[in-house]
């Protein structure tokens, strides 16, 4: 199918069919031990911008314009060989340990206190707080759970009360391990025996406190040879005593024979993620019905991003004398393309806001993350940075409306032919309409139309745009402003249709707010 030079799509918008509430959830963060994501990233003593605890006060203001909700923490890879002990208690004191996930030194000085305050200090953000299953066991993160949640009257609580936190940290959301199933993780089980651990796990943890929400790890990625099998077994062992069963996703341009990137595949990356919400999604409800149940899981999709993995930034350290503190890993730069990915991936998690229920962006700062900072030095925001930022402010308290798109294809050599435009309508918690769409073709630009409800007639109509001429374009140490959101001046309201119309560059993403 050859590209157009125009390409059409059209969006009717339609309030008596609804997909579901915005979970606030849905924009979560990550935040793992690895490289300078806490360490000269969140963390840093004597920053000109640091606060009385060491925190970036920087990075603290672009979190909060970044719109995060929920913070996943401590890993991650490096949550299954991590002592939560370590991390607590008169810093002086803390040991140094070895982290074997990225070859690092681990050197304890920032743990759970210091998370739970920077969560308060950007906001009041919820902590969703994991646990080893890897090394450790069901002692261990009851352990954690009673030091962290039992408000007095026991040595660990009391111990906690001894540590500063005097009230517990109240944490309702907790990660049963991370990708147990990836034989690259610390403490690699099957299917079967990590099921038998989660459920004995999970019921543990809620004769401490019943009302938890656990998640349950699923398949590390779409593509794992054990997908789909891992998440019949585990869901079956542990169906009634969790609440969520994760998804990770990461996505990046494959090379091609002559050494180019796929960058049409890349583009149309949403496809694949939204193929493995339904493809979890259906595994849940089998699971349900063969049970026999009443209980209901969702999904959590608390790693997702673009990851260019193989590739230089993210090479570990080697070597048993070579274990750096705070190496940089995973410092992806990211372009204009990889943030139109990023907001069409948003897109995907919109149109399923029915089954996911929470998401987290990996990671927040430095570590493939939209926020940069330079130890010492500036913070500024990565081009990924603008769609979440934009859909977090618009999409929060609103309800995702059923798509009824309709738009001309491109090719891919990855997925086939696809729709060369995706989009979605939110009705916003304040009555106004948000739209968010990305074109995901290379050559051709998109005339796109907005068919409104019948009898609406806008008095605002704002379109804002990313797009760069140059797809690679990125926001860097030196040029920190190149690549962000645009007005889009095309947009216009036809009264006499009803439709909304605006202009899509190729490689763009738009959001468009009506009211």
């Amino acid at each position: 199918m050859a590209q157009k030079n125009l390409l059409a799509a059209r969006l009717v918008v339609d309030d008596d069919f609804e997909v579901g509430p915005v979970n606030d959830r849905l924009f979560g963060s990550f935040v793992e031990h690895l490289g300078r994501c806490v360490y000269t990233g969140i963390y840093e003593p004597g920053h000109p911008t640091a606060d009385s605890h060491g925190f970036r006060g920087d990075v603290i203001e672009l979190v909060k314009e970044l719109g995060v909700t929920t913070v996943r923490y401590p890993g991650g890879n490096f949550v299954s060989g991590y002592r939560w002990e370590d991390g607590v208690g008169p810093k002086e004191q803390r040991p140094r340990r070895l982290d074997l996930a990225w070859h690092s030194t681990e050197t304890n000085e920032f743990g759970l206190h210091e998370m739970a305050t920077w969560l308060e200090v950007t906001g009041g953000n919820e902590l969703m707080e994991a646990v080893n299953l890897g090394t450790g066991g069901l002692q261990e993160a009851l352990d954690l759970l009673e030091y962290a949640n039992v408000p007095d009257g026991t040595a660990l609580s009391e111990q906690r009360r001894a540590n500063g936190a005097d009230k517990p940290f109240n944490i309702r959301m907790w990660c049963l391990g991370n990708e147990m199933d990836g034989p690259w993780q610390l403490g690699h089980k099957s299917a079967e025996d990590y099921g038998t651990l989660a459920a004995s796990v999970a019921a543990g943890m809620r004769q401490i406190d019943p009302d938890l929400e656990l998640v349950v790890c699923g398949s590390s990625n779409h593509g794992m040879p054990t997908f789909g099998a891992w998440e019949q077994t585990v869901l079956e062992k542990t169906y009634e005593n969790v609440d969520f069963i994760s998804c990770h996703a990461y996505y990046q341009p494959y090379l091609n024979e002559d050494g180019t990137r796929d960058m049409a595949s890349f583009l149309a990356s949403s496809v694949d993620m939204d193929g493995f919400i339904k493809d979890v999604a259906a595994t849940i409800d089998a699971t349900k019905a063969r049970l026999k149940s009443t209980h209901d899981v969702h999904i959590s999709f608390d790693e997702w991003n673009v990851w260019y993995q193989g590739e230089e930034p993210s090479k570990v350290p080697e070597g048993i004398g070579n274990w750096p503190v705070a190496p940089r890993l995973l410092e992806d730069v990211y372009s204009a393309a990889d943030a139109v990915v990023v907001g069409d991936l948003l897109i995907a998690l919109l149109k399923n806001a029915d089954r996911v229920h929470a998401a987290s962006l990996a990671q927040l700062v430095n570590v493939i993350a939209p926020i940069m900072t330079e130890p010492s030095g500036p913070a500024w925001r990565q081009t990924t940075f603008f769609p979440f930022s934009a859909t977090a402010r618009l999409a929060k308290g609103g309800t995702v409306l059923k798509p009824k798109l309709a738009a001309d294809r491109v090719d891919t050599p990855r997925y086939g032919a696809v729709d060369g435009v995706n989009a979605v309508a939110v009705r916003c918690a304040n009555g106004s309409l948000a739209i968010f769409a990305a074109n995901r073709s290379l050559e051709a630009s998109a005339a796109f139309e907005v068919k409104l409800p019948e009898g609406t007639e806008p008095a605002f109509v704002e379109a804002q745009t990313l797009h760069d001429d140059d797809p690679l374009a990125a926001n860097t140490l030196d040029y920190q402003n190149r690549v962000r959101l645009q007005p889009n001046e095309s947009a216009g309201y036809d009264a006499a249709a009803g439709v909304v119309r605006v202009l899509l560059p190729a490689v763009s993403w738009t959001v468009l707010h009506i009211s």
